[in-house]
């Protein structure tokens, strides 16, 4: 993710917050000089809350490790200021594992409140509405078992992608199939987004930003799950361009140009004798341009670390390695030699014609 920084990794694991986290930190130190509070009582609310994210952090590492588990590697844990987002390189299709991965990050914030609950004096009396009202060293504790708590309530709440909208779709996916589990979860995960949205316009503001990202979170994987059941039991050789452009090493960046303004593609394979040597992309040629090296062999900018699929591969593999890297296309290749090449909105384009065929 960009504009983030890098905490270093657990378990293989990057640990990244988000630049949008130091909001969270100057709303609690404007939140707390608007009280009057001193810098001991500030650094103390500051380090409260950053003790609630590394509880956050230990409950996505308890959905990383256990999709580890299943052969599921996660690139990253990113700290927002709605929470942790842990990017797993896949979802799993079996409701079993999705149901125990799903579980396990919840899971982790019950063990802590559990351990928590043991270590602490119990509480003389019910706690009041002043107990919550602001962090001290002597509830410090208290108040991250309460959060602990919440954490495990908040994330039952049915509302996809969250986990418990995912355990929602692992339980319906059982009896209805991924497909229709995941519409269903999805349908109900945006209008429970629309009711945080609204509460957050009269409570929380937070409440919003959550309501957004489950809103948009639920329609993505949604189309992504329909997408991939398209998709599903075609190669690559069905979804893949046989009609392009492509260049040699020794074409100039002029001659590129030429290509560029006369037709529509916007990225090029380069090629010799049928062998992939490279790929060169528009913002290539561009940056090319502003250096004044128009009349240099492409061989020079062009991109030399490049990945490929062959024919042969599911287009199910293809659309998802697209949608995760970005990148603008793939060569595709038979037998080690140029076969065609393959990108998103051709995949795109083979979905909507499936699509239209089903209806």
């Amino acid at each position: 993710m960009k504009w983030a920084l890098n905490l270093g990794r657990v378990a293989g694991i990057k640990i990244l917050v988000h630049w949008t986290f130091l909001f969270l930190i100057g709303w609690i130190v404007f939140t707390e000089m608007g009280r009057g509070s001193d810098l001991a009582t500030t650094l103390l609310s500051v380090g409260f809350v950053l003790t609630i994210f590394l509880c956050v952090v230990l409950h996505e590492l308890g959905h990383s490790l256990t999709a580890q588990k299943y052969g599921i590697n996660t690139k990253s844990i990113t700290l927002l200021p709605i929470g942790g987002v842990a990017s797993l390189e896949r979802m799993p299709e079996s409701p079993k594992q999705e149901l125990l991965i799903a579980i396990a990050g919840p899971a982790v914030n019950v063990v802590i409140a559990f351990i928590l609950w043991l270590v602490l004096p119990p509480l003389t009396q019910i706690p009041d509405e002043a107990f919550f009202a602001r962090v001290t060293p002597a509830n410090f504790f208290y108040l991250l078992f309460f959060v602990n708590l919440m954490l495990v309530v908040f994330n039952a709440i049915p509302a996809f992608p969250m986990d418990g909208g995912r355990v929602l779709r692992a339980l319906l996916a059982f009896k209805l199939g991924r497909v229709r589990a995941t519409q269903i979860a999805a349908n109900l995960g945006q209008i429970l987004a629309i009711l945080f949205i609204f509460m957050g316009f009269f409570s929380n503001p937070f409440l919003i930003l959550i309501g957004v990202f489950v809103f948009f979170g639920a329609y993505t994987e949604n189309m992504m799950v329909q997408h991939l059941d398209f998709l599903r039991g075609h190669l690559v050789r069905e979804g893949m361009m046989t009609n392009y452009v492509t260049l040699t090493p020794e074409n100039t960046v002029r001659d590129a140009l030429e290509k560029l303004l006369m037709g529509s593609e916007h990225e090029f394979i380069v090629e010799l004798d049928g062998n992939v040597v490279g790929t060169l992309t528009r913002s290539q040629l561009i940056q090319a341009v502003k250096e004044d090296k128009t009349n240099t062999p492409v061989a020079e900018i062009m991109s030399r670390d490049f990945e490929t699929f062959d024919v042969k591969d599911k287009l199910s593999q293809a659309y998802t390695a697209l949608q995760k890297t970005r990148s603008p296309l793939y060569p595709v290749l038979e037998n080690g030699r140029l076969a065609g090449v393959i990108n998103t909105d051709n995949i795109n384009e083979f979905i909507m014609i499936k699509s239209a065929l089903v209806h």
